[in-house]
């Protein structure tokens, strides 16, 4: 006998951050960052800069960053359909993957940059790097906090690191005119270009992992499978699981399935069984849609067919 269960409810009850965002903020970043790519471009050309030019071109990177990370908001709270029957919660994933990609190419260029200007020094402008980058550093806060609510959902998380690595870089460049005015050190300029290029590619590397991790139907962070088995286990009247699978959907939403062996029971108490196995993983590991297929304890099976080898309770 095979019974096949599960709890399919997976649109509802889960908070969406980043449609609450609305497209209000993601225009208004938007327009913010064009406007400073423009006075950052202007600022190094005229006062020689690196390190403007260098940011310059980071910010320039955020605004296709902002685009996507919009669309994806827009795209997953669309509802599930005929051709994507999870929904389209997977496109803020997906977006901050681009954007993780995007980012370490402009690290990258940074570094190329940085060492050309190191073989080849030119005097730079102290004043225009202090007020360009204090302009900037107030838009790039204002744009950081606006988007600090959204920081448990991961496309939101990676715009958010984008924008704050761009206010920590702004005092970097701050930091640096400074120095620069007193020591007269022309090497400072493409030293902090340097280190913003390790600072984008030290914020990027989390949001890949995580990302890439979900894109590839990972293990959600946190978990083990052997937790998650013995926590089954646990239930009266379960014998054994098998063909345990356990992935992210979307951000905040865990999803599982496996075969458990039950004895030969009535379906009121095999249902009894799946409630009590759904209500264990919601409150202990956060997994809220749990597809569970019944077995009969005690049949006759080929260990060579499940993934991992069957995990029964310790006598």
């Amino acid at each position: 006998m095979h019974v096949h269960a599960g709890e399919h409810d997976h649109a509802h009850g889960h908070h969406d951050h980043g449609a609450e965002m609305g497209r209000g903020v993601f225009i208004g970043a938007m327009a913010g960052t064009l406007a400073l790519v423009v006075a950052e471009i202007a600022g190094g050309y005229l006062g020689h800069s690196i390190a403007l030019l260098g940011d310059a071109v980071h910010k320039l990177s955020d605004v296709p960053a902002l685009l996507i990370s919009w669309l994806a908001v827009m795209w997953s709270a669309r509802p599930a359909d005929a051709q994507r029957t999870y929904g389209y919660r997977r496109a803020g994933t997906l977006a901050a993957f681009i954007n993780g990609i995007l980012l370490v190419l402009v690290a990258l260029g940074l570094f190329y940059e940085s060492f050309d200007r190191l073989r080849h020094p030119v005097t730079v402008s102290e004043s225009w790097m202090i007020w360009v980058s204090l302009g900037a550093l107030v838009v790039n806060g204002g744009i950081t906090l606006s988007l600090i609510r959204g920081r448990h959902d991961l496309n939101l998380r990676s715009v958010l690191v984008h924008n704050l690595g761009d206010a920590l870089s702004n005092v970097g460049i701050l930091i640096g005119a400074i120095a620069i005015r007193a020591t007269g050190a022309r090497w400072l300029d493409p030293a902090i270009g340097a280190a913003i290029g390790v600072l984008v590619l030290w914020s990027t590397w989390g949001i890949l992992k995580e990302s890439g991790n979900i894109l590839l139907e990972g293990l959600p962070r946190g978990l083990t499978v052997e937790n998650v088995a013995h926590a089954i286990l646990g239930v009266e009247g379960v014998r054994e699981v098998h063909d345990i699978h356990i992935w992210t959907i979307g951000t905040g939403l865990h999803a599982l399935s496996c075969h458990v062996c039950i004895p030969d029971m009535h379906m009121d108490a095999s249902e009894k069984i799946l409630a009590a196995i759904q209500e264990r993983l919601v409150s202990e590991f956060h997994i809220s849609h749990v597809t569970v297929q019944f077995e009969r304890a005690g049949l006759p099976k080929d260990s060579g067919l499940f993934m991992p080898e069957p995990v029964q309770p310790v006598e």
